[in-house]
């Protein structure tokens, strides 16, 4: 659980959600100073926390070196030290450069921080492990610190993670071919458009772990074009993302496929995109009071509000059972246009368009395949949905099976059990 959330409104503004309700805003030059209540909020959630289970685990946010920001830091070292945390630096090397940034890492930091330093852990290697090695005694030797352990690159491994870094783990379409070009008529090929602010995108995993679905992202009108599906994902700035759009051509890319009824998706942020108007009086997207036009493929008007609604509603769709999520200041209401509609969710479909609030609702098997099934169906293709692939949840368990299994046999875990304070 995370007591803090930001959410961008600009490159230099972030709405803040402080333990799930809407706390207010933070200009970028109140970044160092402007967060003592929400350290001090985040550190007591970690001292509940503490007081009611054996061993926490917090995970950092960028990087614990990240000197311009130490004075009012409380996700990294300052968290550390206010609540007393041994560290576990751990390294993407995948990335290239792991050897430096560790050793970067220790020198940037003061005294009191670098006691804190217990070790070193490498992320997502493939290759020969001897031709690391040498490397790692003498970063051990050069920073008196043990290399815990080197963790392989797990291929079939892919977990929940940052929106940006997630968003980037999925293929980029670059719309030199098709989006897939693997078995002609039988694959759903899907694009989802990469938002400069995207949000919660890891629904995009869902609908990825179905077999024959391809899943590309990409920021390419011609992609866009061909594919079978369009994803309008999340975003956290709706109307600067709407916007963004519009200037690469994604808009008149996803009217164009709709006039020809080639389906699209918006989920979230992505909905309120396809709406009529979007309504801000408060200013909370943007900072001032404003009313956009939407995409029109949807009879609805978004109204911002300065309350985030929270929920986790369940619901069902064609009799298959649906449990979801949402986090959003958008309300979306019907208007009296003249498109024909059908309830989606808690949203719409009209045609080819299909729009809805609810974060997470394609993690329910039963929904996902039969939604994928009606779009392959309005797309003209004959993907079909495999009764007998494994769902979502239980991809998702193997994955962390096989997660623990390498960690138990990469990582020195009696070491980083000794480090937490915890007997095995």
């Amino acid at each position: 659980m995370n007591p803090v959330l930001l959410k961008p409104g600009s490159d230099l503004r972030s709405h803040v959600v402080l333990m799930g309700r809407s706390w207010g805003e933070l200009e970028a030059g109140e970044w160092a100073t402007g967060r003592k209540v929400l350290a001090q909020r985040s550190f007591e959630a970690f001292r509940d926390l503490s007081s009611r289970f054996d061993v926490v685990i917090a995970e950092g946010a960028g990087s614990p070196a990240e000197i311009n920001l130490r004075e009012g830091d409380f996700v990294n070292m300052g968290l550390a030290r206010a609540v007393d945390l041994p560290v576990v630096v751990v390294g993407d090397i995948d990335r290239g450069g792991v050897l430096a940034a560790m050793y970067g890492t220790l020198a940037l930091l003061d005294e009191p921080d670098q006691a804190r330093i217990r070790g070193w852990i490498v992320n997502k290697f493939r290759g020969d492990l001897s031709l690391l090695r040498p490397g790692l005694r003498m970063l051990e030797e050069r920073t008196a610190r043990p290399v815990l352990g080197t963790m392989p690159f797990l291929y079939d491994v892919w977990l929940d993670g940052e929106d940006a870094l997630a968003i980037s783990g999925w293929a980029e379409a670059s719309g030199t071919g098709t989006p897939t070009e693997s078995v002609v008529g039988s694959t759903l090929s899907v694009a989802v458009v990469r938002f400069p602010r995207v949000s919660n995108a890891t629904d995009i995993d869902a609908l990825a772990a179905e077999p024959g679905v391809d899943v590309r992202v990409t920021a390419n009108p011609d992609v866009v074009a061909r594919a079978d599906l369009v994803v309008l994902p999340g975003s956290r700035a709706t109307v600067a993302d709407l916007e963004w759009m519009r200037s690469r051509g994604l808009g008149a890319a996803v009217l164009s496929r709709v006039a020809y009824g080639r389906p699209v998706l918006g989920i979230c942020g992505g909905y309120q995109m396809l709406a009529e108007a979007i309504d801000d009086p408060d200013g909370v997207e943007s900072g001032s009071a404003q009313t956009v036009a939407g995409l029109g493929m949807l009879p609805i008007r978004v109204r911002f509000e300065a309350a985030k609604h929270l929920g986790r509603p369940s619901g069902q769709w064609r009799g298959n059972a649906v449990t979801a999520y949402e986090i959003h200041h958008g309300v979306a209401s019907r208007t009296l246009g003249g498109l024909a509609t059908e309830p989606f969710l808690d949203g719409w479909q009209a045609g080819p368009v299909w729009g809805t609030t609810w974060h997470g609702a394609f993690e329910n098997d039963g929904f996902r395949r039969a939604f994928l099934t009606q779009v392959a169906s309005q797309a003209g293709v004959r993907w079909r949905a495999d009764p007998s692939a494994p769902g979502f949840a239980t991809r998702r368990q193997l994955m962390l099976d096989r997660l623990a299994d390498a960690i138990g046999q990469h990582l020195d875990t009696a070491a980083l059990a000794a480090i937490a304070g915890v007997d095995l």
